[in-house]
């Protein structure tokens, strides 16, 4: 068969395919199929945060062009073509934080290469370890089969002092090491993307000189990181995050190069970091997009070959919930497997526990740090997600989500150029106020359940343990998904503790169970997402309602039955509620059903699928007597 005939027969089955999504489209929004668009299937299009047009089904329709081998420029497919697929990426884990004594972080770093960690993120200064102690927390640790990554902040240059010098006292004791340059340090200088989320770090010029220092170096040694995770963990969609991270390497490009480093020196002296969500296939794309928009900047700066920077994926913060945060052993799951399919090198897992306060769980630290790692284990041993370099590539769907992410953030790398440069759309607000807006519509999205959080606005968990009151948050910076509710169930479990109980509404359905069950299972839902309990006593009796209501303990009431139910008993049921005691009477339903109703024969308020529940609950509270 020709070509050309099968470019007609595959135009013809799609053109049956779209006919039978027409008239089922058309059944379900009860419109007739012949007012149907011509392309129907587009009614079923996703939209992201930046734009992108994400289409229910790809074909060969969507087919782009094949992209090189891993390792060759552009690097879209990874940017080592000889990694070790009998290992994959580097499963990373973070030690150090909180950490004062540096033999306890030495035995839990030993422990972790031990159970299968292969590359270490060390926390350093401040609040954490030592930095000046760096090098004993590493006594032991083969830096050439464990790779080291700083984050160390302001204290930066006093843990890279302490590395190099131990790196120095090994190769003079002669530490066996035949390559040098098969050890591998990070820095993790960040001063650039620190100034955007407000934490302390070493200022461009110590960065700068560290650069310089590390070039000299026999080793693999970077110093620069751009930490993507800064703008994602404010808020920022996948693009931003991407476009915002760029401008800020080529920044720091321009000032090593204007230190005298030659442009290939200043490109190994990069790397990124970046967050990874629960949305596989967004973070499959990005990180790929991510490299081919590095090997972009490094294609016009005249060094192609020089543009695969390492990337290490971190799993979102701001993903975690405090509330049910068994489920972020899931979320965490999918970020890891997308990362690692989407080429990471080097993946952190974050403990499931990092937004519950300490000790509110029962369950020791060692337990979530070793949860996170055998995540990646499982997915490394078990299903060899990393035997194979870019899985993903030829996917119609991956493919184009990859070169639409890309153009989305060389689009807004473009404005932050024309706003000056990375430095001076920090200072005019152009990214803090574009980052914002992505914020603000997402929290809307999650805030009216367009976004399911499951345990948190979805299939709560009342009786779940209370966190302590008033206690802060570990991740107090971040912009959590879950912030919001999980603000009205602090409000809940502080009524608790003052109450012995937590705050009640009272559910009044009407008609058979088969009638009002869709309706109350709603309803307990959304309010359990706020922290209020729904009583339920079954299918309402007008002439027994007093004695119900008086049991109940409560002042508010939801009606809960059909559309139908609602026009034929809706009015006295309502009227028997306030008779009752009942001072605000709301409905599981829309307006329209009480069109005829007025005054005190209307419900105070309507619950429906798409109300802001996070406003409608905090009225709700407030109503309830709820601090």
């Amino acid at each position: 068969m020709s070509h050309a005939s099968q470019a007609e027969d595959a135009a013809r089955d799609y053109a049956k395919w779209q006919k039978a999504v027409a008239a089922v489209l058309a059944k379900a929004r009860k419109v007739d199929v012949a007012d149907m668009p011509a392309e129907p299937e587009r009614l079923l299009d996703t939209t992201t945060y930046d734009g992108v047009t994400v289409a229910p089904l790809y074909t060969r329709r969507d087919e782009t062009p094949e992209t090189t081998l891993p390792g060759v420029f552009p690097f879209v497919r990874g940017r080592d073509a000889h990694r070790d697929v009998n290992r994959g990426w580097l499963v990373s884990a973070s030690f150090g934080a909180g950490e004062a004594d540096p033999k306890a972080a030495n035995q839990t770093i030993l422990d972790g290469l031990e159970n299968g960690i292969s590359a270490i993120w060390l926390s350093a200064g401040g609040t954490n370890l030592p930095a000046a102690t760096v090098a004993q927390a590493l006594d032991g640790v083969l830096l050439d089969l464990a790779p080291l990554t700083l984050h160390a902040g302001a204290e930066t240059v006093t843990a890279a002092e302490a590395v190099l010098a131990l790196l120095d006292e090994r190769a003079a004791a002669g530490d066996g090491v035949t390559d040098r340059s098969s050890v591998t340090v990070s820095f993790g200088a960040a001063p650039l993307t620190s100034g955007f989320s407000g934490r302390g770090d070493v200022d461009l010029a110590a960065a700068v000189a560290l650069a310089q220092t590390a070039a000299g170096r026999d080793e693999t040694v970077r110093a620069i990181t751009v930490d993507g995770t800064a703008f994602h963990n404010a808020g920022a969609s996948d693009a931003e995050e991407l476009g915002a991270a760029i401008a800020a390497g080529l920044e720091y490009l321009r000032a090593l190069t204007g230190a005298g480093i030659t442009i290939s020196a200043a490109l190994g002296q990069v790397e990124f970091r970046f967050a990874a969500t629960d949305d596989q296939f967004q973070t499959i794309a990005k990180f790929r997009a991510a490299r081919q928009l590095w090997a972009r900047i490094a294609q016009v700066c005249g060094a192609s070959e020089f543009g695969g920077a390492p990337q290490h994926a971190v799993t979102s913060a701001a993903m975690m919930s405090q509330r049910d945060p068994w489920v972020n052993m899931l979320r965490t799951t999918l970020a890891a497997f997308g990362a690692g399919v989407g080429g990471a090198d080097a993946v952190t897992v974050l403990p499931f526990d990092v937004a519950v306060p300490d000790g509110t769980l029962e369950t020791s630290k060692s337990f979530g740090a070793r949860i996170a790692r055998n995540t990646q284990l499982l997915l490394l041993e078990e299903s060899h997600i990393g035997r194979v370099l870019d899985p993903s590539a030829g996917s119609w769907y991956v493919e184009d989500l990859t070169v639409a992410i890309a153009a989305k953030a060389w689009e807004f790398f473009q404005q932050i150029e024309a706003d000056g440069g990375y430095a001076a759309a920090l200072e005019s607000g152009l990214i803090a106020d574009r980052v914002a807006a992505t914020r603000t519509a997402r929290e809307s999205d999650i805030a009216h359940r367009k976004t399911s959080l499951t345990g948190v606005n979805e299939f709560p968990n009342l009786d779940e343990k209370p966190l302590p009151v008033d206690a802060e948050s570990p991740l107090a910076d971040v912009a959590r998904y879950a912030a919001a509710f999980e603000a009205l169930r602090d409000r809940s479990d502080r009524y608790l503790a003052d109450n012995g109980s937590r705050p009640k509404v009272f559910l009044a359905a009407l008609g058979p169970v088969a009638e009002h069950n869709g309706r109350t299972t709603f309803a307990s839902n959304l309010l359990a997402s706020g922290g209020i309990e729904a009583v339920n006593p079954g299918t309402l009796d007008l002439a027994t309602v007093a004695g119900i209501v008086r049991e109940a303990d409560t002042t508010v009431a939801v009606l809960c039955g059909t559309d139908k139910r609602y026009v034929a008993d809706g009015v006295p049921a309502v009227d028997a509620l306030r008779a009752a005691g009942i001072t605000t009477v709301l409905l599981a339903g829309p307006e329209k059903t009480f069109a005829e109703a007025e005054g005190q024969d209307r419900p105070d308020g309507f619950l429906t699928a798409r109300i802001d529940a996070v406003s409608a609950l905090s009225d709700l509270l407030d109503t309830l007597g709820v601090k």
